[in-house]
Formats: structure tokens, C-alpha cells, sequence
């Protein structure tokens, strides 16, 4: 992927897309108005910017095609995908979804329209390729990227900035110190929260030459995984890194803590302001930094994002409903109005280029940060997609859980044996190979 972005970035790319306004009026629908049902997961039922290019698309190409698109749900991906999987048994799923490509496994395939029968390969070219792979299932490509994304460090700068001069925050080592520094600082407050700690060891185990997922299961046995827990473990257990449940944007608004690692898109959740619990409110500056390494190894960050599913109708004309506002999504304009209104990263060539080359065209400044950091990621990062397992939703949640479990029980543990006299040093190091043994033992 490196290449193909590389060459998206500092080439001109010479693409002619037959995704054009033209195009798109002149496919006939017929006369009588066709009427879609959309589940997605972008922003919330009263403030979305997908809830708001619907609209856009209602009032201009929907109204001439005679085609309205109706969001009958907006609600986060593990609610999607358990809708999606109870509307499928009952015959009631929605015309389009929004979903992670985990969900193919839990439904009927032969449920979905396969994109390939209403993109031509001309149209097909015009997109990110490594973006296009990810919806191929078997021979048949049935989740089209409609908004890319990747994590990156968020740091409250106004807050930390009071307790440390420190600007390096390229690699995890670095950081999981500062955790523990933070703590002892602010009695007992954790920093950071790494919002998925399932990515973190996939990718740096990766980036350390080993394997995260081996035969269908997670492999705790290497030594690329003793070497990425570690120093994680070390920073939790001290208490500096966050083992609680939620995402980091719930207690970034608080100051509960003052860094995260996430998604890009979580930058639509991150107040400029935090609210102390007396009700004060204090304005803060909001500093984005690249996804950090582990032990200097080759860079290495997630490549994710939903895809949008279309869902086959026995009726051809909302199937072709459904295919053109696909395309009119897509379209360079859209895509990329839509990506930048979410913090996502556009998925058409052009957009992508039109986007990395003229950052200073994105009007909302702390955007604009999520966006320098991307592209200066893209130089030299390795980005990977997530593996998709028979039971990727249980097994990620199962991870996800065993991890926050063991580290804040070992945190407990270590607490009341230090308040107990016990040396710091010898209890960490026997805490941390319990800790790694009773994960092995959760994960068999």
C-alpha cells in the first residue's frame, strides 16, 4: 500500500472517472419514485454529515432520478452488525448498510449486490486499489470503501504541557514512560488510552516480524507478542494507561485523561474545551502526532473503515437505485466533502490527491492537523488491514476485554502491595508474568 499511496500522493494522476454528474442523469430509472432504507454508522441521527450529503443527493440527483434515500438508523458498528444479522434472519434488512467487511461472514453473501455488475472496470480504476481490495469476498466485490481511516496519537497539549517539555512522541517506549510519570504527577490519573489495544498488538507485532493471528486464533506464544505486551502491560499496571471500557473522547471532554490513540475519525469527538467536574470549562489545543513505533521497527499502522453493503432486490430498478447513489457518493466532490467533514481519508484517486496535495484547503484547523500528520505517515508507514476471521466481531471483543481485565486487576494488585511495603520493582516484574500467563490461559 505504501507505493500505491506514494504514487498517489507525489504523481499526477491522470484518471478519467466515468462517475461524472453526466453519467449518473443519464441512467433511467423510469418515472415512479424509488425509496431506500440506510443504516450507517457516521455521526448520530440529529448531527451527521452522511445524514447531511443524503440530503444533498435527495434534493439534487435523487429528485431528478425520482430516488430517496431515508437513514431509518444511525447507531456504532457492533449495534449495526448485530441489527444487520437479526434483519437478516427476519427478511427485514434495510436497502443499504454501512459495516466492517466482518459482517460477510455472519449473513447470507448471495443477500448482497455484487458492486462488480454496476461498476465498469474504467470506473473501478478510478479508485484506491489497496481501498477496493478489502470488499472482495471470493470472486465478488460486495463492500464498496466509500471513507478510509487510520489511528494516530491525540495529545491535550494545553494540559500536558503543565506537566512536561516533552515533544517526542514517535514511539510507544517514549510514551508508556510518560504515562507513569503522569501518574505519580496528577495523583493517579491515567494519560493515555489506546482505544484499541487488538490493533496495537496487530500491528506491532507485525512490525516486530511476527504473527498476531495464526490458524484462525490469536498467537499470545511468540515472542514478538511477549515484546509488544511488556511495556504495554508495564505502563497499565503502574496505572498511567488506561484500562477502562468507552472510547477516550468520553474522558478526554473530562480530563480524565489527555491522550489518546485512535481513529481518525475520532477527531469528531474531541471537544476544544474540557469540563472539570466543578463545571468549569477550560479551552485546550489539540496536537496530532503520527501512530507511533515500538523499539524503532518499520512504522506500521491500520488501514480500516466500513464499507457500504447494497442489499439485492428481486426489483432490478432499486438495485440500480441503490448502484447509483454509490456512484454519486463516491464521486470525487462528494467523497471528498464527506471524508473531510469526519476526519476520514477519501477513497477515489483523485480525491485523495486533490486532498494530500492542498491541505491548506481543509477549513477546520484541527482537521487539518489529522491530515498533516496522514500524509507524513504515508512517506514511510506500512499500513495493514485487518484479518478477517470466521468470528473477527467475538474474537476482537474477547481480546479486547481479557486485555483491560488482566491489567487493571494486576493494577489493583500492584497498588495494594506497594501501599503494603512491598518493593516496586519485584512486584512489577512478577505481576507482569502473571499478567502475561493469564492472558495466554484467556486466550486458549
Amino acid at each position: 500500500m505504501k507505493k500505491t499511496i506514494t504514487t498517489i500522493l507525489f504523481i499526477a494522476v491522470a484518471v478519467t472517472l466515468t462517475l461524472s454528474g453526466c453519467n449518473i442523469r443519464n441512467l433511467s430509472l423510469g418515472d415512479k419514485t424509488t425509496t431506500l432504507s440506510i443504516w450507517h454508522v457516521y455521526g448520530s441521527q440529529t448531527e451527521s454529515p452522511m445524514n447531511d450529503i443524503i440530503d444533498e443527493f435527495n434534493q439534487s440527483v435523487g429528485k431528478d432520478k425520482g430516488i430517496v434515500v431515508e437513514v431509518t438508523s444511525v447507531s456504532d458498528s457492533a449495534a449495526i452488525d448485530e441489527a444487520v444479522v437479526n434483519a437478516a434472519d427476519s427478511g427485514n434488512l434495510p436497502d443499504i448498510f454501512t459495516a466492517y467487511p466482518r459482517i460477510v461472514n455472519k449473513i447470507d453473501k448471495d443477500m448482497l449486490l455484487n458492486w462488480n455488475d454496476y461498476f465498469s472496470e474504467k470506473e473501478l480504476s478510478g479508485y484506491v486499489e489497496d481501498f477496493l481490495s478489502e470488499g472482495y469476498f471470493d470472486d465478488k466485490f460486495l463492500m464498496f470503501p466509500i471513507a478510509k481511516s487510520t489511528e494516530l496519537f491525540f495529545l491535550n497539549k494545553t494540559l500536558f504541557e503543565r506537566f512536561s517539555d516533552n515533544t517526542d512522541f514517535s514511539d510507544f517506549n517514549n510514551i508508556f514512560a510518560l504515562c507513569d510519570k503522569y501518574y505519580d504527577y496528577s495523583d493517579g490519573k491515567a494519560m493515555l488510552q489506546i482505544n484499541d489495544y487488538y490493533h496495537f498488538f496487530f500491528t506491532q507485532i507485525h512490525a516486530l516480524g511476527g504473527n498476531f493471528i495464526e490458524n484462525n486464533k490469536i498467537n499470545t506464544d511468540s515472542k514478538e507478542f511477549e515484546a509488544a505486551f511488556t511495556p504495554l502491560a508495564k505502563a497499565a499496571i503502574y496505572g498511567g494507561l488506561s484500562t477502562d471500557g468507552g472510547y477516550a473522547s468520553d474522558k478526554w471532554k473530562t480530563a480524565e485523561l489527555i491522550s489518546s490513540v485512535g481513529s481518525t475519525a475520532g477527531i469528531m469527538y474531541m471537544r476544544d474545551y474540557v469540563t472539570y467536574e466543578n463545571g468549569d470549562d477550560e479551552n485546550i489545543e489539540t496536537k496530532v502526532y503520527t501512530y507511533p513505533t515500538l523499539n524503532g521497527t518499520n512504522p506500521t499502522a491500520i488501514q480500516r473503515g466500513t464499507g457500504i453493503f447494497g442489499v439485492k432486490s428481486d426489483d432490478k430498478k432499486k438495485n440500480k437505485a441503490i448502484a447509483l447513489f454509490v456512484k454519486w457518493l463516491t464521486e470525487k466532490k462528494h467523497n471528498l466533502h464527506l471524508a473531510t467533514e469526519m476526519g476520514y481519508l477519501p477513497v477515489t484517486k483523485e480525491a485523495f490527491d486533490e486532498l494530500m496535495s492542498n491541505l491548506d484547503a481543509v477549513e477546520n484547523p484541527k482537521y487539518r492537523l489529522v491530515y498533516e500528520a496522514v500524509s507524513k505517515m504515508y512517506d514511510n508507514y506500512s499500513f495493514i488491514a485487518l484479518p478477517l476471521l470466521d468470528n473477527s466481531a467475538d474474537v476482537q471483543k474477547n481480546f479486547e476485554q481479557s486485555v483491560k481485565t488482566v491489567l487493571s486487576e494486576a493494577h489493583k494488585t500492584y497498588i495494594k502491595r506497594i501501599d503494603g511495603g512491598e518493593d516496586k520493582e519485584a512486584v512489577m516484574n512478577e505481576l507482569l508474568t502473571v499478567s502475561l500467563s493469564s492472558l495466554k490461559k484467556q486466550m486458549r
